[in-house]
């Protein structure tokens, strides 16, 4: 009886701990510590950064962050600025490990690290359900945006 006691007791902790890790809205600080453009143009590849950041929020495999990392690089690349695409795609293979307590780290939204791990189906549910309310809240402050 006690094993039982002690196997249910230890099933109810591990059912806390697997849901204590959650997945947090999508921010993004567009290019992090690196500039978003150039002086001219304050936004050239700030887009680059954002659907990078996207990825990194999600988190993954680490498969997907080489893959995550190299279309950020061509994304800069095909903003024109292929010099700087390569300095980015440094800084974020040294930055962005998700071993570090950053802000910017690999799997960045959810609550806690989760290294480098491919998204349970729940995990993924749950990503779409919070990019379903970004895509809200978006299209909200854009028609509110158009009524004034």
């Amino acid at each position: 009886m006690k094993i039982i006691n002690r196997c249910i007791v230890s099933l109810f902790f591990i059912s806390i701990a697997a849901q204590s890790n959650e997945l947090k809205l999508f921010t993004t600080d567009g290019c992090s510590s690196f500039p978003d453009g150039t002086f001219n143009q304050r936004s050239e590849w700030l887009n680059c950064c954002i659907g990078h950041d996207l990825a990194y929020w999600k988190g993954g495999t680490k498969e997907e962050r080489l893959q995550a990392d190299e279309a950020l690089k061509t994304c800069v690349t095909n903003a024109g600025e292929p010099e700087i695409a390569k300095i980015m795609l440094a800084g974020v293979r040294v930055g962005g490990t998700p071993y570090l307590p950053t802000s910017f780290r690999w799997g960045y939204g959810w609550s806690e690290s989760r290294g480098y791990k491919a998204l349970s189906v729940e995990e993924k549910r749950e990503v779409k359900k919070k990019l379903e309310l970004l895509k809200s809240a978006i299209n909200t402050y854009l028609k509110n945006q158009k009524e004034k």
